[in-house]
């Protein structure tokens, strides 16, 4: 792979309108801004990241998680940006210096497709087909179309709302340029290459769309059938600013909400430095006296130092990305201390966040809420001449294809209907369908 094609401003669904502008703000600029001002985006305020949406305090949810993804990956594109001018100065009439930019926005849209209720809803929708009562469609739709949806992945289904036609929408979906939308596929493969942690990139109604954006941007295919594709390069910094920013701030909000202490909290965050840089975070600690500012400042300087950490890693194994030969993430192969800093913070994070009772509630119920909604509304669209599936199908936007020909395409429409709505909205709907709320009369 070359950074000259893996980088390009073709706008997916516009190619044959495609011209360089001569602007100051850049398309990839462009893309970051579509997606603030989209509605898919918005809706992020009301999707859980990982805590109980805010009570009396305010905890991240999947919209201030994004910003904070976007920030964090603009830093690492622009620090990698001029890495790469340093060693290819011959590159300086490309596009490299908009690395920063394209990672940004592909930052802003990674948490795009993700269902309500955080990572459980993903597993709500997956398990209700693998174990719940859609084991019964198995054999009503193909092999592989039944991989995509017992395999339900968000960020196949974040390349799938930027991509798509929505009914009554343009085509492209979000017109976004090849590169920013080649940043955000994580895992660019079929759900036939899914396994057992259930990830991949695309779904079947999205693998030639995927197809041609590779193709274009001259990424290598490891695969024909099923299709795998070489990750994008600018996918490891957008990997890189998630796993910083979600480590760091779950911290950060389990600190506010009292399942850390502030000197665990202080423990883990400090476990990043070398003793000489310790020294100086102490002093500069004892300028303020407010516990949230000091586990702030902590906070700050642990994600400047992962940013430092996964640059180096980056450049350093640059021509092993571009071949498709880099293994796992940069973050597993930054330095010893550090490394050893953030495995720790993943382990006290596993057995003490992601298992305390706030969190494992909200997976109860979205369990029970997605589950219960996907089995009313594909029954709906499955037998639309029952009275009761026209009320509920009539709840549905007309966005979304409830009358595709294919059960497959049916059962897309209900899972995008479901993926798109806010934590507070589905819950809202699951109580009216089962009467437990009732409009104002």
């Amino acid at each position: 792979m070359n950074w000259r094609d893996l980088i390009s401003a073709k706008r997916f669904g516009m190619e044959v309108l495609h011209h360089h502008r001569e602007e100051n703000r850049s398309e990839f600029q462009r893309d970051y801004d579509r997606l603030v001002f989209s509605a898919p985006f918005r809706r992020l305020q009301n999707k859980t990241q990982v805590f109980p949406l805010p009570g009396s305090v305010f905890v991240h949810n999947r919209l201030t998680h994004s910003l904070e993804v976007s920030c964090v990956g603009r830093s690492l594109g622009n620090d990698v940006a001029k890495g790469l001018l340093l060693k290819h100065p011959e590159l300086h009439d490309s596009f490299i210096s908009e690395i920063g930019s394209i990672v940004s926005a592909a930052c802003m849209a990674h948490d795009l497709g993700n269902p309500p209720f955080g990572h459980s809803g993903e597993k709500a929708i997956s398990t209700y087909f693998s174990e719940g009562k859609g084991v019964a469609l198995k054999d009503k739709v193909k092999p592989e179309e039944w991989e995509d949806i017992i395999h339900f992945e968000g960020n196949a289904n974040a390349f799938r709302l930027l991509t798509h036609q929505f009914e009554g929408r343009r085509k492209g979906g979000f017109a976004m340029t090849y590169s920013t939308l080649a940043s955000i596929v994580k895992y660019p493969y079929s759900s036939r290459l899914a396994g057992k942690k259930s990830k991949f990139g695309f779904f079947v109604s999205e693998e030639d769309d995927f197809k041609r954006i590779a193709t274009e941007l001259g990424m290598t295919c490891l695969n024909e059938d099923p299709l795998k594709f070489a990750r994008h390069p600018l996918v490891y910094l957008v990997e890189a600013a998630d796993d910083i920013c979600y480590q760091m701030m779950d911290i950060e909000d389990a600190h506010k909400l009292k399942i850390l202490t502030t000197e665990e909290t202080k423990e883990l965050l400090m476990g990043y430095f070398s003793e000489q840089r310790l020294s100086h975070i102490h002093e500069t600690m004892k300028i303020v006296s407010d516990t949230n500012e000091q586990i702030a400042y902590l906070r700050s300087s642990v994600i400047g130092l992962l940013i430092k950490e996964c640059t180096k890693v980056f450049l350093e194994n640059e021509e092993a990305i571009l071949a498709g030969k880099f293994e796992g993430s940069l973050i597993k192969h930054i330095a010893d201390k550090p490394k050893a800093a953030y495995q720790h913070c993943e382990s006290v994070s596993l057995a003490k966040i992601y298992r305390s009772s706030d969190v494992l509630d909200i997976e109860l119920a979205g369990f029970r809420v997605i589950s219960t909604l996907i089995d009313l509304l594909i029954d709906a669209v499955s037998s639309p001449e029952k009275a009761y599936s026209q009320l509920l199908i009539n709840r549905i936007s007309k966005q979304y294809n409830v009358n595709a020909p294919t059960l497959y395409g049916k059962i897309q429409a209900v899972l995008d209907y479901i993926s798109g709505m806010t934590d507070i909205y589905a819950l809202d709907l699951y109580r009216k369908i089962k009467g437990n709320s009732l409009p104002a009369v």
